[in-house]
């Protein structure tokens, strides 16, 4: 199962995600939910840091990749609202193999 992530603050304002996990519907770089989850992901990460100059901390690891804002801001909200609407569109394709939560920083 892919498990994400999403941290708020107190503002109820959107400030990271971290994405972790593997769909298994298919062997590792055969599998489309994972590649559409990672897609989506790395096209925010990339929007947030590079386009959009975002300060942010971005880590990559072995399955997993986690992003949090230095400072809460409305255009990175934005950003990863359209990353999570795009994940519950995805969950609702790919039934009981992405899993979306929340936690308050």
């Amino acid at each position: 199962m892919i498990r994400t992530v999403f941290y708020r603050n107190s503002s109820d304002k959107l400030t990271g995600f971290r994405v972790s996990g593997h769909a298994g519907l298919a062997e590792y770089g055969q599998d489309i939910a994972c590649a559409s989850v990672s897609s989506a992901v790395m096209l925010t990460a990339n929007t947030i840091t590079e386009a959009f100059k975002i300060d942010a901390q971005v880590e990559v690891k072995e399955n997993e990749i986690y992003l949090t804002l230095k400072h809460a801001s409305d255009e990175g909200d934005k950003l990863l609202l359209g990353l999570l609407t795009h994940l519950y569109f995805l969950s609702d394709e790919f039934q009981g193999r992405i899993r979306i939560t929340f936690t308050e920083v």
